[in-house]
């Protein structure tokens, strides 16, 4: 069976900028809604907009995606995505995580922050368009976070989520996986592979791209299916979900 014809229990998508990562993930979305009218899907959008032209790409994006699956909702949620999916999971919703490699660089080379470290600032100066902005605080990943809820429906968290998560991203990434082998729902993964040029200069981004390559390789392990994208075209790397 074509595997873009089935939903499997878990599905890690890999590749590069516009591959086509995300356009996947959205068929995948299409399709479990069209399966049944009891049926719903939550992206966890984890970008965040820090300059004039990420903000237009994430308003550009938001637009797109509603126009190819407007019952597609969106949750932004830049750092706490264990206990967001260990939340909103069910049997009947399809959660999409778009992507790792944004949360992961929002744990390890977040920006700077506007208010005060571990505050959670108002509205950023050009407002996201779904929504507040959330300024993580000093650079670094020993800030401690709490994590807005935002969203409606899907068991979406309140707003004001007082449960402060852990500091460590080595925690954290286990915290994510056992989330998402506890899921009861299924979820789609989307990532950057970006480890196949040369080695990095810097010391921060050597770093980086070693933690991203860790993590890849951890979801991969987890996930029933890992699918590489690349011009669009999707190749299967593995699928047990048969």
């Amino acid at each position: 069976m074509n595997p873009a014809s089935t939903i499997a229990r878990s599905e890690l998508i890999l590749g590069g900028q516009k591959s086509g990562k995300s356009r996947r993930a959205e068929l995948l979305a299409r399709q479990w809604l069209a399966q049944s009218p009891t049926h719903r899907a939550l992206l966890l959008a984890t970008g965040q907009a820090w300059d004039v032209e990420m903000q237009e790409r994430i308003a550009r994006h938001q637009r797109e995606r509603a126009e190819r699956v407007p019952g597609l909702l969106t949750l932004e949620e830049p750092r706490d995505l264990a206990g967001v999916l260990a939340r909103v999971s069910s049997p009947q919703a399809l959660v999409v995580v778009d992507c790792l490699t944004l949360w992961l660089t929002n744990w390890l080379m977040p920006a700077p922050s506007v208010s005060g470290a571990g505050d959670r600032a108002g509205p950023h100066p050009h407002p996201l368009p779904d929504g507040e902005g959330v300024n993580p605080t000093a650079r670094g990943a020993q800030c401690l976070a709490t994590a807005p809820g935002r969203g409606e429906g899907l068991g979406a968290p309140d707003k004001e989520q007082k449960t402060p998560i852990t500091q460590d991203w080595s925690a954290q990434s286990a915290l994510f996986f056992e989330a998402l082998q506890h899921a009861s729902g299924p979820v789609v993964l989307v990532g950057n592979e970006i480890g196949l040029g040369v080695i990095p200069l810097g010391r921060e981004v050597r770093a980086f791209v070693d933690a991203l390559g860790r993590l890849n390789q951890d979801m991969a392990a987890a996930c029933a299916r890992v699918t590489l994208m690349c011009a669009g075209l999707p190749l299967t790397l593995k699928d047990e979900s048969a």
